[in-house]
Formats: structure tokens, C-alpha cells, sequence
């Protein structure tokens, strides 16, 4: 009797338990099979086109496809192996294959094109009108209107891409689970912190050695920058942090990162577009890369200056405290947290106590609560991809599900770093029923020891609320279609609830909610909360040119022919010199293992973070002119934004909310770079 596989099976909530790496191949290759036939459908249908029987079928079409492929990329990232890493190689190129069967069918085309240009006669709704849009520009851009040899050569370049990608984030996974600092004499770990110290003890025992291990994931590189006062133990660990991707063997990333511009610039050539920058900004709020660079010049403007004064501080301390005749880049984090704790007489070791993972979630939750009148209950009948996975049925106020959430939030050997939002199911209505989502938070935060729980740095109290926010965006999805749902929104705008809701984390309202000392139950005092408000902005101008340089060595790749560039170290040198502060390290490149532009979907998008920050600085003024949970304004920034999707245009749902287009004014005054109000 031939096994079932439960991928190929109804299902509402994932599987995992039941799902075997061997299922993956087989049910996308019947899943595959089954949308082709969907599409055949509406392809061989003799009745005239119309927005049903083409636009909107075609978005249900392959409905199936879409959810396995969703678990199986998911796991890639979240809970890897070789053999997964070695299947995601070989699916990839098929699932590019069927994806530009669909956009190159020529009769699909014509439908698609015939409904299109009686539009102005359908009498849609916005977001009918939207979806048509989307599904017309999809097929335009993507070589419906090219000739048979183009169309195969952008097939060629499409799933090389796809490869090369994924070959790219392995070996940057690869780098960062094969390096490690062994320490065997305990006077080299001074200065660090007694969680950092056991945590590594427990690191080393896993690994069946003596003393203490720390490694390039998060949670055991930043204290580690931060607090030991080995400057030859942190240049190590900093130029191992630096260089991955960039050893000259196996796992080195710099003919991935040629490969993949050079590719990207030939397919928008193709396509009709002078960059890749201008192919992909066409679908984002800043529209060309004039519109970025701009930009970013006026903010790099404002923040160089505050940036330069701010190092230059830095270094006279360092001088002063252990006579360090020049500040690297290693000594960063340390000299930043020793000035910090002077200046504010605060650090994190300060905080972690009152901010316990679980407290944590508790508050997040307790914040989503008043906002937006969410329940958040813990449920152990869905099925997780690892134990340390938890399930959460999120309900209104009436009682009615929500959202499924599940919460990921430690480092492992399997998952990639950084912190990130998914969907394994996206909200959408189909005959009469309003399909809830199911969404996931995976985070590298740091794990509880022998000792104590896994108590949050204040930087992983903002990460958590960050990818919260985004993880609302995706629950309170209220839309017909599932492609224009939740976080389906132009890249540029998808930040904007996430880096919202980081601004509760610095209110004392929200604090006094979830933030008690884990071991005395004694609530965060007014003085603590103080000392976070004040040391916001401490280093602002540095940490804003930093995310600039991302920005502009991005734009870098992207808005110009890269043809001719063959180095990929001395290209990343010219575009970090105008927001150059520490001297460069030769060791180290940055963008051999820049995952956000190589692996995830932020190429020619990384000026975003700033771009919503100048919304989010600006949506939050608002919130604060009526109090931060007044329910009236949280209402109208669900029902105008967060419930919307892709529905509109991103600037016309912020009008509705906000009344106004967001000015850069707000973010320059929360960072300090202008007075306040």
C-alpha cells in the first residue's frame, strides 16, 4: 500500500509532525500538476474573459501549491538540513519553470489583457480593481510581451537566480555554524556579564569541551562585543563575524554576489528597464532610484554631521579610559557601552531581569490587547517543526478566531540568523467564509541557561515588538484575495507596522505593563524607564548613517550597470566612503553575506527601513496626541492600514489614517537631529 502523504492530504493547520523530508518533492510535483489544471481551465474556456472567470480564478488557482511551498520554505529557513538545503536546489528551478509557464502562456495573456482594457466598464471594487492591476503588471512584467527567445532566455536567468540564491544563503548559514571562539582560561572572559559566561559554559558542553564557547549567532557575538575587555579576543570574533562568505574556499560568496547582479541587471534589460533598481522600484512607494537617492542624501545630510561628532566623542573616551590611539571597529559596541553606562548610568545588564522572554510575550500581547482588543491563548494541539515552537489561538473580544501564531524564539545549528515574520496560511474570503491566517515569528534570542531564564537585552525587547508588528499586519487581514492580504503590501510600506510598534517598548505606559524583575516580581522603576527614554537617541547619528551605508551600498548593486565591476571588496570600499567612520578592515566584506539583498527580498529595498521609519516616526505622533492606547486612533490605524493589505496604494491608506503625507520632521525629532515639538 503506497503511503499517504499528509501534504497531498485537507488540511487547515501544517502537518509538521506528520511530514517526512521525502514528502516535499512528490506533493509539490502533484500540487504543480493540479494548478496547471486549474489554469488550464480558465485558459480553455470558450466563454469570454471576464474579472471571474479569469482574474479570479486565476488567483485561487494552485491555492494548494501555495501552502506547501509556504511550509517548505519555512522550514529551509527555521529548521534546515543538508538534505532539505539539497531538495530546495532541485524544487526551486521547477516551481521558477511552472511560475513562468503561467506568466508566458500567451492565451493566459490575452484573457488577462482583454479584461484589463474594458476595465474602465466592469464596475469594480477598489479592491477587484487592484487585483486586476497586479495580475496584468505581473504577466507585463515578467515577459508576457516578449518574443520566444526572450521568454526562454529569462526563464534561464530565473531559475539561475533562484539557485544562486539559495546557494548563497547556505554558505552564509554554512560560515556562521563552523566558526567558534574555544576559551579555556577564564581571565580572558573579563568583562562579560554572568549569563553571557554560562551560556557559553553550556555551549562548550554541548560541544563535549572544556570552557566556554562563543559563536557568530547573536545572541553569544553581541554581548560578547559588548562587554569583554580583550580588544585581541573581540578583533577576532569581529573579523570572523566579518569575513563570512569572503575565505576564498568553498563557502565564498563573491562570485554568488556577481552572478546574481550581473544576472538581475540582464533580466531588467530584458524586461525593458535600465537596472534592476528601476524594475523593482516601479512597484514600491519611492518609484525610481533618483526618488532613494535623494532620499538618503537628505538624511545622510542631517545624520552625517551628528555622526562624526558622536565618533569623534567616542575615540576621545576610549583615548582617555584605556588609551586606545585609534577606535576600530571591534572596539564599537565595548567603548558605545562603557560611554553609555557613564553618560546615562544604564546598561542592559541593568534591564534583562525585568524583561523575561515570557514577561515579554505577556506584554506584547497585553499591548495588542488594549490596542486592538486581541486574546492571545496558548494551544498545544497544533502541530510545531520543533518543541520549542509555541502556538497561540488569538481571538476578538467577541470570541471569534482571529489568527493561528506560532513563536520561534532561539538560536539553532538549522535556523538562519536575524529575526523574521512568516505566513503559513494567508487571510482571504471564498464562498461565504472568511479564511483566517496563520502567521509565525522566528527569532535568535537569547536561550535560557541552568542558571536563569532567557532574559532579554533591550535590543531583543524592540526586535520581538518589531516582528509583532508585523506579525498584526498579518492577523487582523481583513480582504477578499489572498495575494493582495496582510503583508502583501509595496516593500517600502511593509515596515510601517513593524517599526510602529517598537515606539510602546520606550513608554512607560506600555513598560509598567510586563516589565518585572523575574526573580522579585518588583515592576520596572520610573528611574530605569527614564534612563531608556533619555538613551534613545544616544549614538542616533551613528546608527542612522549605518543604516544608510546599507542602503547605499544596496542601491549600489542595483541602480547601475554592474557589468564591469569584478571585485566585489573594492566595489563595497567606494560606495561605504561618504558614511566611512571606523577604518576599513581587509578581512571583511559585507555584502558576501548581506542575506536581506542576496537571499531575502530586500534587493534595491533596503533605503525601507528608513522609509517607513519616517512614516512610523510620523504615524506615531499621532498616536501619542491622543494617548498610546487610545482605542479610537488604534481603530482607525487597523481599519485604514493594518486590515487593508495591498488593497490601495500605500500612500492613500496613509492619508486616511494619518490625514497628511508622513514629513521627515518626526524621525529627525525622535532621533535628536531636530528640537522636539
Amino acid at each position: 500500500m503506497t503511503e499517504r502523504n499528509p501534504l497531498l492530504e485537507k488540511f487547515d493547520t501544517a502537518p509538521f509532525m506528520k511530514i517526512k523530508t521525502g514528502h516535499y518533492k512528490p506533493a509539490i510535483e502533484e500540487a504543480i500538476r493540479r494548478a496547471q489544471q486549474d489554469i488550464e481551465q480558465i485558459t480553455a474556456s470558450s466563454a469570454a474573459p471576464t474579472f471571474e472567470n479569469t482574474v479570479e480564478a486565476l488567483e485561487f488557482a494552485g491555492e494548494q501549491l501555495d501552502r506547501i511551498t509556504s511550509i517548505f520554505f519555512n522550514i529551509n529557513s527555521a529548521e534546515t538540513n543538508e538534505e532539505i538545503q539539497k531538495l530546495a536546489q532541485e524544487i526551486s528551478p521547477v516551481l521558477t519553470d511552472f511560475k513562468n509557464d503561467i506568466i508566458q502562456d500567451p492565451v493566459l495573456f490575452q484573457k488577462v489583457k482583454a479584461v484589463y482594457e474594458n476595465k474602465d466598464s466592469l464596475n469594480l471594487s477598489i479592491e477587484q480593481s487592484t487585483l486586476l492591476d497586479k495580475k496584468y503588471k505581473m504577466f507585463k512584467r515578467n515577459g508576457a510581451n516578449l518574443d520566444a527567445g526572450q521568454k526562454q532566455e529569462l526563464r534561464e536567468l530565473d531559475k539561475k537566480l533562484a539557485s544562486l540564491s539559495l546557494n548563497f544563503g547556505e554558505n552564509v548559514l554554512a560560515e556562521t555554524n563552523r566558526y567558534e571562539l574555544h576559551i579555556t582560561r577564564e581571565e580572558d572572559l573579563e568583562g562579560l556579564p554572568k549569563g553571557a559566561r554560562t551560556a557559553a559554559k553550556m555551549l562548550a558542553k554541548e560541544k563535549n569541551k572544556e570552557g566556554w564557547i562563543f559563536n557568530l549567532h547573536y545572541p553569544s557575538y553581541i554581548p560578547f562585543m559588548k562587554y569583554a575587555k580583550s580588544r585581541a579576543l573581540r578583533k577576532e570574533l569581529a573579523i570572523a563575524f566579518g569575513a563570512k562568505g569572503f575565505h576564498g574556499d568553498e563557502l565564498d560568496n563573491r562570485e554568488n554576489v556577481l552572478q546574481i547582479v550581473k544576472l538581475r541587471h540582464k533580466k531588467a534589460n530584458l524586461l525593458g528597464y535600465p537596472t534592476y533598481a528601476h524594475f523593482k522600484l516601479e512597484e514600491r512607494m519611492a518609484e525610481t532610484p533618483e526618488k532613494v537617492n535623494s532620499f538618503m542624501e537628505e538624511l545622510l545630510e542631517k545624520a552625517k554631521p551628528a555622526a562624526e561628532k558622536e565618533f569623534h566623542e567616542l575615540e576621545s573616551f576610549a583615548q582617555d579610559l584605556d588609551q586606545i590611539d585609534r577606535l576600530e571597529k571591534w572596539d564599537a559596541a565595548y567603548y558605545s557601552e562603557k560611554l553609555k553606562q557613564k553618560l546615562f548610568d544604564l546598561d542592559d545588564e541593568q534591564l534583562k531581569p525585568y524583561f523575561e522572554l515570557n514577561n515579554v510575550i505577556k506584554g506584547v500581547f497585553i499591548v495588542a490587547e488594549k490596542l486592538y482588543g486581541l486574546n492571545f491563548q496558548q494551544v498545544f494541539e497544533a502541530e510545531t517543526y520543533h518543541p520549542e515552537v509555541q502556538t497561540y489561538l488569538v481571538t476578538d473580544e467577541e470570541g471569534k478566531e482571529i489568527a493561528l501564531f506560532y513563536a520561534d524564539f532561539h538560536p539553532r545549528e538549522g535556523k538562519r540568523g536575524g529575526a523574521w515574520m512568516t505566513s503559513y496560511k494567508s487571510q482571504y474570503r471564498q464562498k461565504g467564509k472568511n479564511e483566517r491566517p496563520h502567521i509565525s515569528i522566528v527569532c535568535n534570542f537569547t536561550k535560557p541557561t541552568d542558571e536563569e531564564p532567557s532574559l532579554l537585552t533591550f535590543n531583543e525587547v524592540t526586535t520581538l515588538f518589531h516582528e509583532f508588528g508585523h506579525a498584526l499586519h498579518g492577523m487582523l487581514a481583513d480582504t477578499i484575495y489572498p495575494s493582495i492580504s496582510g503583508t502583501n503590501v509595496f516593500w517600502d510600506f511593509v515596515e510601517l507596522p513593524s517599526q510602529v510598534l517598537e515606539n510602546w517598548c520606550y513608554e512607560k505606559d506600555a513598560l509598567k505593563l510586563f516589565a518585572t524583575h523575574y526573580e522579585t516580581g518588583e515592576v520596572i522603576p520610573d528611574d530605569l524607564i527614564q534612563k531608556i527614554k533619555d538613551s534613545a537617541t544616544f549614538h542616533e547619528g551613528m546608527a542612522t548613517l549605518r543604516q544608510l551605508s546599507f542602503g547605499i551600498l544596496d542601491m549600489s548593486w542595483h541602480s547601475k550597470d554592474p557589468s564591469g565591476i569584478d571585485d566585489v571588496k573594492a566595489h563595497e570600499e567606494k560606495a561605504f566612503e561618504t558614511t566611512q567612520l571606523y577604518p576599513e578592515v581587509k578581512e571583511n566584506c559585507m555584502s558576501t553575506s548581506f542575506s536581506h539583498i542576496f537571499q531575502g527580498g530586500y534587493a534595491a529595498g533596503y533605503y525601507s527601513y528608513k522609509w517607513a521609519e519616517v512614516l512610523d516616526a510620523d504615524a506615531f505622533e499621532f498616536f501619542t496626541e491622543n494617548g498610546i492606547f487610545d482605542r479610537e486612533t488604534a481603530n482607525k490605524f487597523r481599519e485604514t492600514v493594518l486590515s487593508q493589505g495591498g488593497t490601495e496604494h500605500p500612500l492613500t491608506l496613509y492619508k486616511r489614517f494619518r490625514g497628511k503625507e508622513a514629513a521627515p520632521e518626526a524621525l529627525l525629532r525622535r532621533a535628536g537631529l531636530l528640537p522636539k515639538k
